[in-house]
């Protein structure tokens, strides 16, 4: 059994559900049967997204290294990173430890690509897809891609960066408006390509736009569930049979 590394904080909420949910894929009897987890929580890490895009001269990289190998120090067996716009950092991070590093999009486009999945809307970071660390892994994995326009961007923008990260309702009618948009364009299924998009899928019972709830419980790819089952399969403890297939 290794230890699982986390190298969290980015934002805070997203990584106390994915600790939850290593705790609930993990198929567990007593305590000591679930991994030993070692977390670096880093909330006052420079924006990934302001830096990629220029609008920030701090660079998270330091920051994001000194965890890296501090987690290693400490014992971690491998390393995970709850944010996927921190991926754009992975090489750089991977040059310097030598313990392994999951890729969260090489991950997520690797099982998109296995489900049969053939073309994805992208709901992410402006960083992220600029960057295009999860785009081009899904056109690496042979998945078309297709990406919100400046207008439905700026909404998801305003999603994950004035609601979910200011813990203020989510304006339901936002989220329908953009995944609907990728929907109609032929995206069989919609990744929620930012850790803080996963929160809406796990609080759907709370929706109550009945078209929302259905997107999010159907037409979703939930990208801390996918790290999740990695992370556990990586740390070589067993995985309960119905997370085998996070892509549904």
């Amino acid at each position: 059994m290794k230890t699982i590394g986390i190298i969290g904080g980015l934002g805070p909420m997203a990584t106390v559900y994915y600790l939850e949910l290593i705790t609930r894929m993990t198929d567990a009897k007593k305590d000591q049967e679930h991994p030993r987890v070692l977390l670096e929580s880093l909330p006052d890490a420079p924006d990934r997204t302001a830096y990629i895009l220029g609008k920030s001269t701090e660079d998270p990289l330091p920051v994001l290294r000194e965890a890296a190998l501090g987690l290693q120090k400490l014992g971690a067996g491998l390393l995970t990173i709850p944010c996927i716009t921190a991926h754009n950092f992975y090489d750089a991070l991977s040059e310097r430890i030598n313990i392994p590093m999951i890729h969260l999009p090489r991950c997520v486009a690797q099982d998109v690509a296995d489900a049969g999945v053939k073309k994805v809307g992208i709901l992410a970071t402006s960083g992220t897809i600029q960057s295009g660390v999860l785009g081009k892994e899904l056109d690496a994995a042979g998945v078309e891609t297709i990406v919100p326009d400046t207008d439905m961007q700026e909404l998801v923008m305003q999603i994950i960066y004035e609601q979910i990260k200011k813990g203020v309702p989510v304006q339901w009618e936002m989220f329908r408006k953009v995944a609907e948009s990728l929907l109609e364009c032929g995206a069989e299924k919609l990744i929620l390509g930012c850790t803080e998009l996963p929160l809406l899928r796990r609080d759907v019972a709370q929706v109550t736009d009945p078209v929302v709830a259905r997107i999010l419980r159907q037409d979703c790819v939930d990208v801390l569930e996918v790290l999740a089952q990695h992370a556990v399969l990586e740390a070589e403890v067993p995985l309960k049979e119905e997370y085998r297939n996070v892509i549904r």
